[in-house]
């Protein structure tokens, strides 16, 4: 009755217009922030309250129940049941232009609650209302016919009001909901009189939301804009077919060059969290357009710096999430991948294996402790790991990636590794990784700002804009555990907000408050040490490991024999080892000043090749030498056998070929 239902409306996300049959085009106001938290605890009120854990704070658009009965985290806003009268109320503490009502049921595993039919009313004083009708009887909204699906109910006419309050009159199982109200704020004369004298610096970036077609399309004009520092390529393809695109962007793109290290942001793991998307598409844009104009920091970054984008790594997910719109999709619709997968966690679980082997004394002697292989059959094709994911590993292996953070959804902080749960389990570098998680924490504007709370629950993170994942919410099989346990890139998880699909409106703001964040965060992949490791004829060194004293965790060097190892300011003993050479350690120092410090190595061969053939042709098996021949060949080698150097075998040759007695010390043969 006068009610406008969804049903009824076709929605166009781009125009933001709704079309009714027989009726003449409606403006849109966006979400005013119940969802993104914009709008505030004190500025909701209700009739009553079931429980605490069920208060206005809990009414929030797609706000997540913790599960826990005994907390103040419910999945709605529920009412007394023992009231007769029941209404929810949002002060927007300026008049503003109402022009919609979005609602949802709670959220819980067991229940299903929700709102089937409401009115809304309005006032300017909160104590008078009136309540909105067609000029003949009160409009009866319908609202939910399941708990998770948002139903947006658009007014015929805005309405220019302070208050706003809804009014439930129907209901399956208790009275429950959760709501964001689109409204348009009032211009006041003075402020707009104001601004117009002040002079704001905007990015001229394209602040809409991309469908796959207008991504792909955006990529290869910024790629054509910016030929020499940009290459837009394809990872591979998801389950539908569609391209998972990236884009280079460097000084020298196609190519790794010796000395420059590789850095990637990565979005769109759920396809729902479409915010980390579009973040990157401007962020391209953004430094091609400053490079082009010079920008110095910009210029130094591309110029020192290969960096991969890659915002959309699940295109199939994403094209649901975009056919509903923002604020309109469940929290999970296109989550998952075309065939149920959990992309970011589902990468081949490295942690037990390697907990495992550390439990039995077998790190590093037996099993490294970094590089960290794949178990056979694991990436086989029985379906268990998704295409999307193999692209992802095929990429990351090819790729001497030395940092990296994938953006998501649904919360504000950051996170870093172990992302997995075990007791006593503490990841190597977690002092560097909680420097590079505030480095971004800490540049974002509001990330630290937690007096509100979470999204979905108390701030885990304490006021530091970071937490551990394992802390949080451990997961098994995450793309950050399996890049570190795997390859040498260190990676975060860097979560933009509240809100997975902001209103277009949003993303001016989301850019602003992001953009100082993104690129100190990127500046961070120079920090620690670098160098190449040759040996004497200046040749590269492939494969050889770098290890730091006092860190269970080592790197290995690339194809040019160059490597990166991120490290927190001070003094370090790092060694250099590779098969056929003799170690070498040196003292590398790291300051406060940017850039990374150079250290390089220099290898000699060693004579293993040589004490391996001789090993085999006894079986591997020590022979003790007479004190006579002990003592004659210590004579002849000098003080090269005191005690406290490590004899590792000795062997009694007595080959034709080599009628000689041998012994082996620290990799040379005597």
């Amino acid at each position: 009755e006068g009610a406008v239902e969804l049903g009824k409306a076709a929605f166009d996300s781009h125009s933001l217009i709704f079309f009714f049959s027989g009726l003449h085009c409606l403006s849109v106001c966006p979400p005013l922030g119940m969802e993104s938290h914009r709008i505030e605890n004190d500025q909701l009120l209700t009739s009553s309250v079931y429980q605490h854990r069920y208060g206005s704070h809990r009414a929030r658009l797609n706000i997540q129940a913790s599960g826990e009965e005994d907390d103040t985290n419910g999945g709605a806003w529920c009412a007394n049941p023992e009231e007769k009268v029941h209404w929810i109320e949002l002060d927007a503490r300026t008049l503003t232009e109402f022009t919609g009502v979005i609602t949802q049921g709670r959220d819980d595993p067991l229940e299903s609650d929700y709102v089937s039919s409401y009115y809304v009313a309005f006032s300017n004083d909160s104590r008078e209302w009136t309540v909105l009708d067609d000029g003949y009887a009160e409009w009866l909204f319908f609202g939910n016919s399941d708990k998770n699906t948002p139903v947006l109910s658009q007014f015929m006419e805005p309405v220019v009001a302070r208050y706003i309050r809804i009014l439930p009159q129907s209901w399956n199982g208790t009275m429950c909901m959760r709501m964001e109200v689109l409204g348009c704020p009032v211009p006041d004369p003075l402020s707009q009189y104001q601004s117009q004298n002040e002079v704001t610096h905007r990015d001229d970036l394209d602040y809409t939301h991309h469908n796959y077609l207008d991504m792909e399309k955006l990529m290869k004009s910024i790629s054509d804009k910016c030929p020499n520092i940009t290459r837009f390529y394809s990872l591979g393809k998801s389950f539908k077919g569609l391209e998972i695109y990236a884009m280079e962007i460097t000084d020298n793109p196609g190519m790794h060059e010796t000395g420059e290290p590789e850095f990637r942001y990565t979005a769109g793991y759920h396809g729902n969290e479409a915010l980390g998307r579009e973040i990157l598409l401007m962020l391209m844009q953004y430094l091609c357009r400053e490079y082009k104009d010079g920008n110095p920091r910009v210029h130094h970054l591309v110029d020192e710096t290969r960096i991969h984008l890659v915002p959309s790594v699940n295109p199939d997910g994403h094209m649901k999430a975009f056919e509903k719109g923002s604020e309109l999709g469940s929290w999970t619709l296109g989550h998952w991948t075309e065939d149920g997968h959990d992309i970011f966690q589902n990468f081949p679980d490295l942690n037990n294996i390697f907990w495992d082997a550390e439990d039995k004394g077998m790190v590093p002697k037996l099993i490294p402790n970094h590089h960290v292989p794949i178990p056979e059959g694991i990436l086989s094709s029985n379906g268990s790991v998704a295409v999307e994911t193999l692209a992802l590993i095929s990429w990351m292996e090819s790729h001497p990636f030395v940092l990296g953070a994938n953006l998501q959804g649904g919360e504000r902080l950051v996170t870093y590794p172990f992302d997995m749960r075990q007791e006593i389990r503490m990841i190597e570098d977690q002092s560097l990784f909680r420097w590079l998680a505030i480095s971004y924490a800490s540049t974002h504007r509001t990330m630290t700002q937690t007096f509100q709370g979470g999204c979905h629950a108390d701030d885990p993170t304490g006021g530091l804009g970071i937490v551990n994942r394992a802390k949080w919410k451990p997961i098994p099989g995450s793309m950050n555990d399996f890049s570190y346990l795997h390859t040498n890139c260190f990676e975060l998880s860097i979560f933009l907000g509240c809100d997975k699909f902001p209103h277009q409106s949003e993303l001016l703001r989301e850019w602003e408050q992001n953009r100082e964040a993104l690129l100190t965060f990127m500046a961070q992949v120079h920090r620690g040490i670098k160098g190449v490791v040759r040996d004497k004829e200046g040749n590269p060194i492939s494969n050889a490991t770098v290890s730091v004293e006092g860190v269970n965790h080592d790197v290995r060097t690339g194809e040019s024999g160059d490597y990166w190892r991120l490290l927190n300011p001070g003094e370090y003993r790092v060694t250099a080892r590779a098969e056929g050479y003799s170690p070498f350690t040196r003292l590398c120092v790291v300051g406060f000043d940017p850039g990374a410090t150079l250290c390089n190595f220099d290898l000699n061969k060693s004579n293993w090749d040589r004490i391996k053939q001789i090993m085999a042709l006894h079986g591997n098996r020590p022979i003790r030498l007479r004190l006579a021949s002990h003592q004659s060949k210590q004579k002849s080698c000098g003080s090269l056998l005191p005690f406290n150097i490590f004899l590792q075998s000795v062997f009694h040759k007595q080959n034709k070929k080599l009628k000689r007695t041998e012994f082996i010390q620290n990799g040379n043969i005597f």
